[in-house]
């Protein structure tokens, strides 16, 4: 092993074991259960801001985006794009609406407000989709992980995949939500930090962006709506999901009240933004400086590995590396809290105290970081395996959700239809063309239109239920 690799292997171990340690001290103040999900509903804007960023930034957004860039070109700028389209609408209408009914109900995750809206049976069937959906999420994160570790020291995908889901599950089942919103500050100074200082080096050891289209100069590369796989209809797939995705959701819960949640989810939408050009042209500049790659979601380890100077490598390899670790953080907490207030709390065990529910919630976030190592094993790249979550969320929570703050009276039933209008079609347009758009449709995108019809068939045919609850006030 030369030095240089075990220079960045010490500095991601020790990384590693400081983000355990502050997780484990801020656990020591969760005092319940409502410090676990909500963080006690006193999280502000600059706390709210930093959580949510630091989760949307995560394996799709840097190995995943990067390896779109090196194949596609300019126009895997909507990846990340989309993300922040969604954010914007989270923050401006759906999020302080949705942190109202929370607060007033002291609803914690968001089976709770299906449940609260709907009724069990809604609650129910999307927490079954969720764990589905959510596994895969945290295989794609474990991936990016194995990457890192499989460039700098060569360990096999098996391992890298073990020691991402120990380390993500180590600080998160301490302290759930208080403690990963406190690591997320500290993950979050090292990407900025990270990419803000690899990306002119690396723009400049091609020798600017004159070099760059000189490197790549087909013509679809620089084509900013479509070329490849990417392009525009990544907003059907992934915009959607940013709004009504229980892991950010949940974040809004802990706000301390409808302006932090405006502010914070604010600022995160406008962070993704600005990050988003950021992987695209370290995609590029990596396709220019290795062509070739077996791998292209190898283009930026490889690229903070052998093409910039070490210390940029290795602060961009921990940015990589928190990347990862903190978006898998925000998958444990969908997942744990799904399991312990959606399952077992409303179905199996009513009376239970928050002691217990903490354990479940605790051995959840274990057996869910293991079924992401299996998942993760059988997923080629990361944006498989977050294709499948992300189109999963949109088709069966997006309109739900939405039609529950936004209606008077919609009915379980409308609800139930939905969801499986969505999904149904969007299993049958992914299996009729192997997953490639049918005409200008994706899946995603026949998924969510049969969604929208199903409610609004279902809707419209069975009039207003007397004994729903009334649309959320909107102050």
């Amino acid at each position: 092993m030369a030095a240089a690799p075990v220079g960045y292997l010490l500095l991601i171990i020790v990384y590693s074991v400081a983000q355990i340690a502050l997780g484990l001290w801020v656990a020591r103040r969760v005092r319940g259960a409502r410090d676990f999900f909500v963080a006690g509903r006193a999280l502000g804007p600059g706390l709210l801001f930093a959580t949510l960023l630091a989760a949307n930034i995560g394996g799709g957004s840097t190995i995943g985006a990067t390896g779109l860039g090196y194949r596609d070109g300019l126009a895997a700028w909507w990846w990340v794009g989309s993300a922040a389209i969604g954010s914007v609408i989270l923050a401006a209408w759906v999020g302080p609406r949705m942190w109202r009914v929370a607060a007033a109900h002291d609803l914690r995750t968001v089976g709770d407000f299906l449940e609260w809206r709907y009724d069990h049976r809604v609650r129910a069937t999307v927490a079954l989709l969720l764990w589905i959906g959510t596994v895969a999420i945290l295989a794609g994160q474990l991936i990016g992980i194995a990457w890192v570790l499989n460039v700098v020291i060569g360990l096999p995908k098996i391992a890298g995949c073990v020691i991402g889901a120990g380390v993500v599950t180590a600080y998160f089942g301490a302290g759930g939500l208080k403690s990963s919103a406190v690591v997320n500050v500290v993950q979050l100074s090292v990407k900025v930090l990270g990419f803000a200082i690899a990306l002119p080096l690396a723009l400049a050891a091609v020798g600017g962006l004159d070099g760059l289209r000189a490197a790549i100069p087909d013509a679809a590369s620089w084509n900013p709506w479509e070329s490849g796989r990417s392009g525009w209809m990544y907003v059907a797939m992934l915009t959607p999901a940013f709004i009504v995705s229980p892991g950010l959701l949940q974040k809004v819960y802990g706000a301390r009240d409808p302006r932090a949640v405006r502010i914070g989810v604010g600022l995160n939408a406008l962070g993704l933004f600005l990050y988003a050009l950021v992987p695209t042209l370290l995609g590029m500049a990596a396709r220019a400086l290795d062509p070739g790659l077996p791998n292209h979601e190898l283009a930026l380890p490889m690229l903070f590995m052998h093409d910039v100077p070490f210390w940029v490598g290795a602060l961009g390899l921990a940015a990589v590396f928190s990347a990862e670790v903190s978006a898998a953080d925000a998958i444990l907490f969908m997942l744990a809290t799904s399991l312990s207030q959606d399952l077992y709390k409303r179905f199996v065990n009513p009376a239970a105290t928050d002691r217990q529910i903490l354990v479940v919630a605790r051995a959840a976030s274990i057996a869910g970081g293991l079924l992401g190592v299996f998942v993760a094993l059988l997923s080629r790249t990361i944006v498989d395996a977050l294709s499948i979550f992300y189109t999963l969320l949109g088709v069966s929570l997006f309109v739900p959700i939405v039609a529950g703050l936004f209606l008077r009276r919609p009915r379980a039933l409308d609800a139930l239809a939905a969801i499986a209008g969505g999904v149904a079609v969007m299993i049958a347009a992914q299996a009729w063309n192997s997953g490639r758009p049918i005409g200008a449709f994706t899946p995603a995108m026949c998924g969510l239109s049969g969604a929208v019809i199903a409610f609004a068939l279902t809707f419209l045919a069975g009039g207003r239920a007397p004994s729903s609850r009334p649309a959320p006030a909107r102050s």
